[in-house]
């Protein structure tokens, strides 16, 4: 006779939870009364604030809610709009290195790739566009086709950053290439190519956004958003992300009249939003399927990215339960997205920027954020105790 053994330890989870209620959320008097006594703490140094509740869309609590505010990195919010609005998520990104018809030529056609990276580790490991390989790829090329004269050559260019070609220009000088760098049309580079010799191709944009999210990324944000501006028809430039914002709020039925953009990253300290606008974003973003990139792409408290060690010391009861962007300068500490409480969940922005500058203040200010909604998170259902029972049953798997 045989013996089996099956473990059924997750039939006793199903078990232990069957017939039990979640964990009860925090009604939205509670966590106003949470907001209103913590937020008024000298560690956030009077800030603007919003909650939302997520299921009635009703205003839990706010504070200087239309006051203009810095967003520092909370600005990426609206680059990550932007880019849903303007682009397909799964769009890649091609670049491709030619030899020339002319002599002595090489021909880069690029597709304004922000993924391309000027360090060969990094783009491996990420799986960049590698400026580096770019190079030696041309120097290569260039002397196997000219019988390794490389004096007066001239590269045909196009869809590449400038600061990009300024990086290629140091990495060809530095393999003795001292080329005329030409700029053309995508056609004209086209007409200009005649044998292949590397091509690259960048992950899906949607993978790119949730980097630039997670992250925080200040160079992506900058050329995502700047791509999205040139799609929607709008100038390649800070006025076109200006314009870009601008116009996605008032389609969203957001009042844009105050938003002052002056860069997409939020490093600018002369951007200002208000915690209203900010929340009214999370809230329509986040009843629409279409955004659901920018929502997965958040860092999770805890857990991810920037927010990889928050709530660790501060709150642990949060930690996964928060799913947000935080904004830094020297300053200004703040913190948006999306928090769990039970069966509920509450969209909400606090920006702290008129904190004393350095790092103390700021510290200071994020574990006070992490506290507060340390206070409100809770999840669905309640967490098991740890023993779980196993058993040995009949079964046809031999021992």
């Amino acid at each position: 006779m045989k013996k089996i053994i099956a473990v059924f330890a997750c039939l006793l989870l199903s078990l232990a939870t069957l017939g039990q209620n979640p964990a009860s959320a925090l009604d939205p008097n509670s966590v106003a009364t949470v907001f209103s006594k913590l937020t008024a703490s000298k560690e956030l140094a009077n800030p603007s604030v919003v909650v939302i509740d997520e299921q009635s869309g009703e205003i839990v609590f706010e504070k200087n809610a239309h006051s203009l505010r810095k967003p520092a990195s909370l600005q990426k919010l609206f680059t990550a709009v932007a880019a849903v609005e303007n682009f397909s998520m799964d769009k890649q990104f091609e670049t491709s290195v030619w030899v020339g018809q002319a002599a002595k030529s090489i021909v880069i056609q690029g597709s304004s790739d922000p993924w391309i990276s000027y360090r060969s580790t990094e783009a491996k490991k990420m799986k960049r566009t590698s400026m580096p390989k770019i190079a030696t790829s041309t120097i290569k090329a260039l002397k196997e086709s000219n019988k390794g004269s490389v004096r007066n050559s001239t590269i045909y260019y196009t869809g590449l950053y400038s600061r990009d070609l300024a990086n290629l220009k140091v990495f060809l000088r530095k393999g003795g290439v001292i080329a005329t760098m030409k700029h053309v049309t995508k056609q004209e580079a086209i007409d200009k190519s005649e044998s292949l010799v590397l091509a690259s191709r960048s992950p899906k944009l949607e993978e790119i956004l949730a980097f630039t999210l997670v992250w925080s990324d200040n160079v992506l944000a900058e050329r995502i958003a700047r791509l999205a501006s040139r799609a929607a028809g709008n100038t390649y430039d800070d006025a076109g992300v200006a314009a870009t914002f601008t116009t996605i709020l008032s389609n969203l039925d957001i009042d844009s009249s105050s938003l002052v953009v002056e860069d997409a990253s939020g490093l600018s300290k002369e951007n200002r939003v208000t915690a209203q606008q900010v929340a009214q974003l999370l809230v329509k973003i986040h009843k629409d399927n279409r955004y659901d990139p920018i929502i997965n792409g958040l860092p999770v408290g805890g857990i991810s990215g920037t927010l990889r060690h928050r709530f660790l010391k501060t709150a642990p009861n949060a930690i996964g339960l928060v799913k947000a962007k935080s904004g830094s300068l020297n300053g200004t500490a703040n913190l948006a997205g999306y928090v769990e409480s039970g069966d509920r969940e509450y969209a909400f922005v606090i920006i702290a920027d008129k904190l004393n500058r350095g790092n103390s203040a700021g510290n200071r200010a994020r574990a006070m954020m992490d506290k507060i909604l340390g206070k409100v998170a809770s999840p669905l259902l309640p967490v098991l105790a740890p023993d779980v029972e196993i058993g040995i049953i009949s079964s046809d798997t031999p021992l």
